[in-house]
């Protein structure tokens, strides 16, 4: 299936960035990257792409520092996701987010750019992130409304049953790994109203071997010494894991369609 659009610009957070999903020289990937390899393959023709994405943005400085580079872009397509690491934050107002997304949904759609959202994913089997759940929840519902009141795209990762499975995720359990980022590309898809690669795309995964006792504990203790304790040391500190870091790809390259590169 064909589509109208031949330049496609990324803003947002790690979550957009690509974190965890590397190509074979160890460079990210990410499903942005995947997205616009798709388009380039799907329309048969090369197309422009920007990663504005830098890790650990909170939703006010991906506004501030990244919509106005998209705008002068001029692409035909944007995606916007941003708000997941404010929402992780004690007393976060998913209202409030939702109106500083929906005025940039209305910058970006004024100057007649598409606008691809994605939806939080349901943490209800995060031990932790659950905490969470109806912050997103609410969020969630305010994306699905401002999607419709301003003809904007959304992918729905709240509805998505692949993604709940834990081996699409790196030992963070905040990123998703590359099969995962490889799911979600396939949700963009669906959310532009494209067809996806496969129909099963999103079945759930052949169930794992069940953890014993001793592992599932040695599984949990691993990732709270490794990614947990850094995280909340992280917060307490008011420090970023993007601290210092600039956009991805700032600027256009051009992906070829794969069929053109062989």
């Amino acid at each position: 299936m064909t589509h109208p659009w031949r330049s496609y610009v990324a803003v947002g957070d790690s979550f957009s960035e690509g974190l965890e999903d590397h190509y074979p020289d160890g460079t990210m990937r990410g499903w942005t990257d995947r997205l616009a390899q798709s388009l380039a393959d799907r329309c048969g023709e090369p197309v422009r792409y920007a990663n504005l994405a830098i890790r650990g943005r909170l939703l006010g400085p991906i506004l501030a520092q990244q919509l106005e580079p998209a705008l002068a872009l001029k692409p035909d397509l944007v995606s916007l996701v941003g708000g997941g690491n404010d929402l992780l934050r004690p007393g976060a107002d998913p209202d409030e987010l939702a109106a500083q997304l929906e005025a940039a949904v209305v910058r970006l759609r004024s100057a007649g750019i598409d606008v691809l959202l994605a939806t939080g994913i349901d943490p209800a089997d995060s031990p932790i992130i659950k905490l969470t759940r109806n912050r997103v929840a609410v969020f969630n519902a305010h994306l699905f409304s401002l999607a419709q009141r301003h003809g904007a795209f959304i992918a729905n990762q709240w509805a998505m049953r692949s993604i709940r499975d834990w081996r699409l995720w790196y030992d963070d359990r905040l990123h998703l790994n590359a099969e995962g980022h490889e799911h979600m590309m396939q949700a963009a898809l669906v959310g532009l109203g494209l067809e996806p690669d496969r129909p099963d795309w999103d079945e759930p995964l052949p169930p794992a071997p069940a953890m014993s006792r001793r592992e599932a504990l040695d599984w949990n203790l691993t990732w709270t010494r490794d990614h947990l304790a850094p995280w909340v040391g992280r917060r307490l500190r008011h420090t970023s894991s993007g601290a210092y870091r600039t956009a991805k790809q700032p600027a256009y390259r051009e992906v070829q369609p794969a069929a053109a590169a062989e």
